[in-house]
């Protein structure tokens, strides 16, 4: 058998190819850098190329709507052909430089977007997990391809598990207890690899119950369970070495052990030390010497490695791979341009129309002002490829109604800084040429200032906004280089942003300039050179003195206008970015303040807000006529905006998520139980700002009565949902009717609605039709911990259509004859993992390898098991360790309640837990609590015999 042979059976080929493998040789193919094996023709080997809307990192590409807009199209379709485009150009940029754009490609994100605060918001596509999965699953079969045999790219999906917060994220724990696990978490991840549009899983740096997710065993229970291919897990950068840094997780007591236990987790590619392969190598072969690890576990990871290199054709001719073909001239190709703008276009969310603004009229709109700090510049995330041309919300407007009839201001006030000790902060000698920043006497150009808005920041500083100051001088924004201030950058970039900075008031009544990046202050030397470096003892003192008001002038422009288009929204690379969740839903103060004069100056305003997150626009919702959001929407951006503007596109997005009217509407960022927190539109029981689903048209729409074509159904049956919507408008229009459904009787919390399908349909003025949606009974099924498997409960469940989670034009009432929960029975092993509801308790691992327990967080915690009974027993066992003290069961209440068995622990060592054996004082039926009376107690189970 020869591994060269595409005749031959793949299982048959990566047998072969692994035995010609020495131990060294395959110890060495699970670092991410995979180096050539000459002897045997292999070439070299590089995990991860970045996809996430565009082929990332690498030069120029077509740059696509970020996946939080492609979500808001609520388009499958489309996101496919995102996605299929986008595996194009990285197949066409590795034949044109192989060392570059490497075929396992790090995309499509699928965490659900359970907080808008969460820095990554835009990475994902909804907070839906069910919408997530089918948009996810879309977009990774179009990076795949859709030929039987070889793959176009292995799209890996990103990030498992329970990952949804930046700050503290190598060290946090997202508390997942079974139902979140299994009915929010898990399903967003299983389309994608269950249907084989996705063939890689990358695992998240935060722990998930007190285990990293690194060693998570959900690798191999669950995420491997879906399919029988082989799936491969990376490691997310630098993460394996978290495990046991002393300043990240130290979960492990050293590298060897922590790397030899992800692998025998399910991770196979360790992406840790950059290029540096030998850290891996070195760190496993040791892990190999002290029997942590034996050869058939690194054989069990090089398979799955070599299993994706082979479908994907390396080994092949080139002829039998129609993926080898793909020329280096699709990048940026016309096509993809098209289908940049019909994404972009296809992503634009109508949130509020009043006044017949818009569709702008182009008989009484020709003049029109675009103001903002967005109207003229387009931004690009870190996931975005170099954008091969720009059209801006000017652009777009002055292509459509000439330059001469587009006023541009984009509100910034002009600024200049005098120094405490005299002089200004300026531009060398005000040059244009020079880009120093010093001590000038003379009267400088000033700079203009940009409000990205707050976040607490490394070093504080709450409710402070974050700046970017452009130069006057030459129009380049300040940075630092080599603790030196400059300016010379085109504004906030990289990785590490060097061009952010606060301005912090003192005591006297003075400022000084904060820099971000190096939570330093600013100083000017005898030299006159303008410096970062010093404590704020030492920082110099400012003064500011206003040269132009950008609010004036934008005003100024707004009042001579037809109509006014303000675009505000966030920068994605600060306040809210990889590393840095948001504080609050706000506005930046400056935009704030700029909106409403420009609203003052001329009714006439259309807000259109870009952004990777949703925002708290209470204010304008309530003044504005009307209201446009979208992501950051890509190099075609400008061109789709004046599409819709002018009503030659539909605004045909949905939101993804719930806009809230205040982010103290939200629960704590850190807390991951959607059930117990009412979070998400799930859940939550206020009044939204914005509903999940939300999205006006042009076209007005009537809904006529839902019906079902049975009114009860078994378990495994399906039941038709039928509605009529009419465009009562005289518009033609799009609409996306929404089926959600809620249990209304159950053992347990339920939704108040759930996403369950939708169908997007296009209607002419006056045009009717029924649209059909198919409901499975089996896709009401929940998590019964009781049971520890899904079941469709027998209910009564309330089937709504409408036009979101909140707007529901008609509904019916569908009986399920599923199973009937009664009370948990016992004697058996009741975990405490499977509680019903809980106080003031810490979700914790029982063992680094498995198992999950509840860990005191403060004395009088409780867990409730519901209506339980216990007839047959007559004692229990508690397993426990941790902190000593006090544990019971009660019956009835927590506080209250009658004692059933107590229990006194003495505590013990982390993981080796004791069992304390006692009789029960009552049997049959019980109302179960158990209570813990010091915080710090751990309890794994309760064996009642």
């Amino acid at each position: 058998m020869n591994f060269r042979d595409p005749s031959a059976p793949l299982p048959d080929r990566v047998d072969d190819l692994l035995a010609q493998l020495t131990l060294h040789e395959k110890v060495s193919l699970l670092h991410q850098h995979q180096p050539p094996i000459p002897r045997l023709g292999l070439g070299p080997f590089r995990t991860g190329t970045e996809a996430l809307h565009g082929l990332a990192w690498l030069g120029e590409a077509t740059v696509f709507p970020q996946a939080v807009g492609l979500g808001a199209s609520w388009d499958p379709e489309l996101a496919r052909r995102v996605g299929a485009a986008t595996g194009d150009e990285v197949r066409a940029s590795h034949h044109k430089d192989p060392s570059g754009a490497q075929l396992n490609v790090w995309a499509p994100v699928v965490n659900p977007l359970r907080d808008p605060r969460w820095g990554r918001n835009e990475e994902g596509y909804s907070e839906d997990a069910w919408l997530t999965g089918i948009m996810g699953e879309a977009y990774a079969r179009g990076l795949r391809g859709d030929h039987p045999v070889y793959l176009k790219t292995a799209p890996t999906l990103k990030h498992f598990l329970g990952y949804n917060n930046e700050n503290d994220r190598c060290v946090s724990s997202s508390n997942l207890g079974p139902r979140v696990l299994h009915e929010y978490e898990l399903p967003a991840y299983r389309p994608a690899i269950e249907s084989g549009a996705a063939v890689a899983v990358m695992a998240s740096y935060n722990l998930v119950n007190g285990r990293p997710a690194h060693v998570s065993p959900h690798l191999a229970d669950d995420l491997r369970s879906w399919t029988a291919d082989e799936v491969l897990v990376v490691s997310d950068a630098y993460a394996p070495s978290n495990l046991a840094d002393p300043a990240q997780q130290a979960y492990f007591p050293d590298h060897a052990t922590s790397h030899a236990a992800s692998l025998k987790a399910g991770v196979d590619s360790f992406t840790d030390a950059d290029a540096r392969s030998h850290v891996t190598i070195e760190r496993l072969t040791e892990a190999l010497e002290r029997g942590l690890i034996a050869e058939a576990d690194v054989d069990r990871a090089v398979r799955r490695i070599l299993t994706i290199r082979l479908r994907l054709g390396e080994f092949d001719p080139a002829e039998e791979n129609p993926y080898t073909r793909i020329d280096p001239d699709v990048v940026n190709c016309p096509a993809h341009q098209a289908l940049a703008h019909e994404a972009a276009t296809r992503s634009m969310v109508l949130l509020k129309q009043e006044c017949r603004l818009l569709p702008f009229d182009s008989a009484e709109v020709r003049r029109v002002a675009v103001i903002g700090p967005l109207g003229d510049q387009l931004m690009a995330d870190w996931y975005s490829g170099t954008l091969p041309y720009q059209v801006t919300a000017r652009d777009g407007l002055a292509a459509r109604l000439g330059a001469d009839n587009v006023d541009f201001a984009d509100g910034a006030d002009r600024i200049a800084l005098r120094l405490a000790g005299g002089g200004f902060l300026a531009v060398a000698d005000g040059d244009a040429g020079a880009a120093g920043l010093r001590r000038a006497f003379a009267d400088p150009h000033g700079f203009d200032v940009f409000d990205w808005g707050s976040h607490p920041g490394r070093g504080g500083h709450q409710g402070t906004s974050v700046l970017a100051l452009r130069s006057a001088a030459n129009g380049r924004h300040v940075t630092v280089r080599d603790g030196v201030l400059v300016a010379d950058a085109p504004g906030p970039h990289g990785w590490d942003v060097h061009e952010t900075f606060r301005l912090i008031e003192r005591a006297d009544g003075t400022l000084s300039l904060h820099h971000e990046l190096s939570q330093s202050y600013l100083t000017v030397g005898e030299d006159g050179v303008a410096a970062v470096g010093a404590a704020y003892e030492q920082a110099a003192r400012l003064t500011v003195e206003l040269r132009r008001s950008g609010v004036e002038q934008a005003a100024a422009a707004a009042a001579e206008a037809d109509a006014v288009v303000v675009v505000l929204g966030n920068h994605p690379l600060v306040n809210g970015r990889e590393t840095e969740d948001r504080e609050n839903l706000a506005l930046p103060p400056a935009q704030e303040a700029l909106l409403r004069a420009v609203y003052a100056a001329n009714p006439r305003t259309a807000l259109v807000l870009t952004s990777s997150y949703p925002y708290a626009i209470s204010w304008a919702d309530v003044h504005l006529p009307a209201i446009l959001w979208s992501s950051h929407g890509g190099q075609e951006y400008g061109h789709a905006l004046a599409d819709v503007l002018f009503g030659d596109a539909e605004p045909a997005g949905r939101l993804p998520q719930t806009w809230y009217r205040s982010h103290c509407e939200l629960p704590d960022l850190y807390d991951y139980d959607i059930i117990t927190s009412d979070a998400t539109y799930l859940y939550y029981r206020g009044t939204p700002l914005y509903p999940f689903g939300h999205g006006l048209s042009w076209g007005e729409f009537e809904y006529g009565a839902v019906t079902l074509d049975t009114d009860a159904v078994d378990a495994d049956g399906v039941v038709t949902v039928r509605v009529e919507v009419t465009n009562a408008g005289e518009r033609p229009g799009e609409e996306v009717v929404q089926l959600y459904t809620h249990q209304q009787r159950s053992r347990v919390k339920q939704p108040l609605r759930r996403l369950r399908g939708f169908q997007r349909i296009a209607l002419a003025p006056g045009e009717k039709t029924v649209v059909t949606i198919e409901l499975k009974a089996a896709d009401l099924a929940f998590w019964d911990v009781t049971t520890s498997r899904f079941v469709v409960e027998a209910a009564r469940h309330k089937v709504m259509v409408g036009r979101s989670a909140t707007d529901i034009r008609g509904c019916a009432t569908l009986t399920v004859r599923g199973e009937r929960i009664g009370p948990r029975r016992l004697p058996g092993v009741l975990r405490a993992i499977d509680h019903d509801e809980a106080c003031a308790v810490a979700l914790v691992d029982t063992a680094p390898e498995r198992g999950d327990s509840v860990r005191a967080a403060d004395a009088g915690a409780w867990l409730s098991f519901g209506a339980t009974d216990l007839s047959g027993c007559s004692a229990v066992e508690f397993a426990v360790t941790g902190a000593p003290g006090r544990v019971a069961l009660l019956d009835g209440d927590p506080l209250d309640g009658e004692v059933l068995a107590e229990a006194v622990s003495a505590g013990g060592e982390r993981y080796a837990y004791t069992k304390i054996s006692r009789e029960l004082a009552l049997t049959g039926r019980t109302d179960l609590y158990l209570v813990c009376d010091a915080p710090g107690i751990i309890v794994s189970e309760l064996r009642f015999s």
